[in-house]
């Protein structure tokens, strides 16, 4: 990363800010910027495929680092958290601010949005503190140009004193010259070239000026400051974060620099020094912190009023406009339940065909595979359990789970690429706060409708770890992809089965609809619950962005879902679902005496299970689903025909009959979807669960609580039932 041994203490930044450079003499270039700039849209297609992402030693957030190629020089781009500000309020602040510190970038790009340039020059003017290495890209241009607002980029160039390219990511435009600029700005042997950039009238990065008192306070300390770092970090920058009490900022100097600026006795008596000065002139540490953010963001304002022109007054209207109706209190709620209804109705719909193709097909293989181990003269048991328990589990994970997937994470991507799930986030914010959790809950809660694993990584964007913990425990609530067919199953067997045509898919998704509000019901219920409990505290605040409306680049969120979502997905799902067709198979096909191991158990759970409404067998079923919960209603056909491999009815119809023939009821129906709302989580999102909360215990309390919830509800209805004489 450039860093030396000599320069910063022996290995200390290479474990924890290491970047993989591929052995090669690449340039490091930091990506940062705001939330909802299009600064992932950069790196993308900058990169294209030649990336990979990771998390960050020690912290929950995802770093990403491709590759790219220009002018005859390699390049590694690393995409840094967005962030407002490099205040590390957050872990998200607190790893960008100390890449941009101490890895040492040769160049940061930072990239800002056209239409709102003001608020992002925050963070440029921020970073401006730590390093004068720094490429402003200004981004969205289309949009500002829609929207008939004018940037000056040479106006900016002049007064910033740093290149500023202007980009349309989303078509590709700029970013050749935006490269241009980070080459020349990476090339030190260039000054020419990086001169040019920079503009002749002001070569010299902008540095922010405070108020005489802030400076003289500044003044006292930075000589001595710097004689301490030899410059390895900017003095200026250090002493103004001495002056505002940053304890992060010094935890971070200890560990990457092996500086322990505190216990210098002089500079300890300088930044005294310092302090009385400033209490003298009537600043207090808040005042201190007030009257820097203040200066920065009147620095700003000055700025874009020389440099960006608003043709009119209007020109966010019409985002204004649709704000008013869909984060509305009369309509925003049935608004986000009716697209809700959409999604699922098309996720029916259009899953229904390709799953069955896909099954087809897969099954196809078995037969082929049958025919070989045949051949080879391979034992019964060995057939049994590799092709009939391992593939065919495999088998109807892939073909129920990977349709619908492929069908619910592109549209899902399109509302997040729309910029209607923030909405989403405003709409739900009042309900978690009288919960005691966080709004941002709402959009991992979204996340986990297409998988509860994805909800759980989604939950990295929640900083207070309190609530971090609360909306991972609560993800469960709302049914994954995989709970969709045996609900959908379900509803259509026994409610929406007296319907034809249409109507029949729409009261299906209608009702599925409402199982996922209750579900939202329970979230919330759960998460003030665990704010009253065992996770006490209040709810932290939080600034959340509405981004401007943005018409979707359909063909790339299809391969982003498909590639980042999906197959992701799907591997996790698979890696657990083989070894489980395994113990399927053997539970079925070891007996003692007549009875296989597979009945005796449900055998043994029957009379509890009938106390909740359901029976042995559907027990059992859900219990051998939790390596994947697609095979829950194939392993409860297995047990009801006494098979020994999973099996599939060629309809509902049969289905139902079979259903019925058990002791199905209508209620038994209910608690079975009532259940599989909420019950444990699969043994994926389990496993995402141990990885992000890096703890044993926390996984199994999120195992519990929907378990837990999930009997109790059951057996309330169930029993509530009966005693009305209702079933």
């Amino acid at each position: 990363m450039g860093l030396t041994s000599q320069s910063t203490g022996a290995g200390i930044l290479e474990c924890d800010l290491k970047v993989d450079r591929g052995g090669r003499d690449d340039k490091l270039i930091a990506l940062a910027g705001n939330p909802n700039v299009g600064k992932s849209t950069v790196f993308n297609s900058l990169t294209g495929m030649n990336q990979h992402t990771g998390n960050w030693p020690g912290k929950t957030v995802t770093n990403a680092q491709g590759r790219y190629r220009h002018n005859g020089k390699d390049f590694t781009l690393m995409d840094l958290p967005g962030t407002y500000s490099l205040s590390a309020n957050s872990v998200e602040e607190e790893v960008a601010r100390d890449f941009i510190c101490f890895g040492n970038p040769d160049t940061t790009v930072i990239v800002t949005d056209a239409t709102c340039l003001e608020r992002n020059l925050f963070l440029v003017l921020h970073t401006l503190e730590i390093t004068d290495r720094i490429v402003l890209c200004v981004n969205l241009l289309d949009e500002a140009e829609r929207k008939k607002i004018q940037v000056d980029l040479k106006a900016l160039n002049r007064l910033l004193g740093i290149p500023v390219i202007g980009t349309s990511a989303r078509s590709g435009r700029g970013l050749d010259q935006l490269m241009d600029a980070v080459y020349a700005a990476a090339d030190t042997t260039d000054p020419v070239n990086a001169e040019d950039l920079k503009g002749a009238s002001a070569p010299v990065p902008l540095k922010v000026r405070y108020d005489n008192v802030i400076e003289q306070a500044i003044d006292i300390l930075e000589p001595y400051v710097r004689s301490l770092l030899k410059s390895q970090i900017d003095s200026r920058w250090v002493s103004l974060k001495l002056l505002d009490g940053d304890e992060s900022l010094m935890n971070s100097l200890q560990k990457y620099l092996e500086f322990n600026l505190k216990a210098d006795e002089m500079l300890i008596q300088k930044l005294d020094e310092a302090k009385l000065l400033l209490n003298n002139a009537g600043f207090g540490q808040e005042q201190l912190r007030d009257r820097i953010a203040s200066t920065i963001v009147s620095c700003a304002e000055k700025i874009c009023c020389e440099s960006v022109t608003f043709a009119a007054e209007t020109y966010n209207d019409t985002d204004r406009k649709i704000d008013r109706i869909v984060t509305s209190k009369t309509f925003g709620i049935p608004i986000m339940i009716g697209l809700l209804g959409v999604v699922f109705w098309l996720t029916i719909n259009g899953a229904n065909y390709p799953s069955q193709m896909l099954a087809s097909f897969l099954f196809g293989i078995e037969d082929h595979l049958t025919e070989l181990f045949t051949q080879l003269g391979t034992p019964s048991w060995v057939h049994g359990i590799l092709v009939l328990g391992m593939y065919r589990t495999l088998a109807w994970v892939i073909s129920v789970m990977l349709p619908p997937m492929a069908i619910f994470f592109p549209l899902f991507t399109l509302l997040e690429d729309l910029g209607y799930l923030p909405r989403v986030a405003f709409n739900l914010d009042n309900f978690f706060k009288k919960s005691c959790a966080h709004g941002k809950q709402a959009l991992t809660m979204c996340m986990g409708f297409g998988c509860n694993a994805a909800g759980i990584i989604g939950c990295r964007i929640i900083n207070s770890p309190r609530e971090r913990l609360i909306a991972m425990i609560t993800n469960n609530f709302v049914p994954c992809n995989g709970r969709y067919p045996t609900l959908i199953a379900i509803i259509t067997m026994f409610f929406a089965g007296v319907l034809t045509g249409p109507a029949k898919s729409i009261a299906s998704a209608a009702l599925l609809t409402a199982v996922i509000v209750l579900g939202v019901v329970m979230t919330l219920l759960i998460s003030r619950i665990l704010s009253k409990t065992i996770l006490k505290g209040l709810p932290s605040s939080f600034a959340l962005e509405l981004p401007p409306y943005r018409m979707p680049q359909i063909g790339k969120v299809i391969v982003r879902s498909v590639f980042d979502r999906t197959l992701f997905v799907l591997g996790r799902a698979v890696v657990i679902a083989a070894p489980a067709g395994m113990v399927i198979w053997l539970l079925a096909n070891i007996y003692v005496g007549d009875v296989s191991l597979l009945t005796q158990c449900a055998t043994f759970l029957d009379p509890f299970a009938r106390l909740i409404g359901l029976d042995g067998y559907i027990l059992m079923a859900f219990i051998l689903g939790f390596p994947a919960n697609e095979i829950v209603i194939p392993i409860m056909i297995m047990s009801y025909m006494a098979a020994g491999s999973m099996l599939e009815l060629d309809s509902l119809t049969q289905l139902r009959e079979l259903l019925l023939s058990h002791g199905w009821t209508w209620l038994t129906a209910v608690c079975v979807m009532l259940f599989s709302l909420m019950h444990w989580p699969c043994g994926t999102t389990c496993l995402t669960i141990r990885k992000e909360a890096q703890s044993w215990k926390w996984t199994l309390v999120a195992f519990l609580i929907p378990t837990v919830t999930g009997i109790a509800i059951c057996f309330i209805v169930a029993n509530t039932v009966r005693l009305l004489g209702l079933a």
